[in-house]
């Protein structure tokens, strides 16, 4: 998929995903959250990002998918979708 988009907006998305403090709008969250993220994710760092992101979210839910990669949307549709649906239906 990236690449077929552009490499400037690519890297520009990059930037500024790995530049930007969102720590306030985290804090403005106030629903219930999943944080999905798998573990061999060699694009986004799982510590810095899902898990982090668990530990600032009050009643976040977090899901490691073993071994999965950045996108496990993908390689492990079947079981993404049944954390959904358990996580709604909760």
């Amino acid at each position: 998929m990236a690449m077929m988009a552009s490499p400037r907006a690519t890297l520009e998305c990059v930037t500024a995903f790995g530049m930007t403090d969102f720590t306030a709008d985290v804090a403005q969250i106030r629903l219930p959250t999943l944080v999905v993220h798998g573990t061999a994710d060699k694009i986004v760092p799982i510590a810095a990002t899902a898990q982090r992101m668990a530990q600032m979210v009050p009643h976040a839910t977090a899901i490691d998918y073993d071994g999965a990669p950045h996108g496990l949307a993908a390689t492990h549709g079947d079981r993404l979708l049944d954390d959904l649906k358990a996580f709604l239906a909760a």
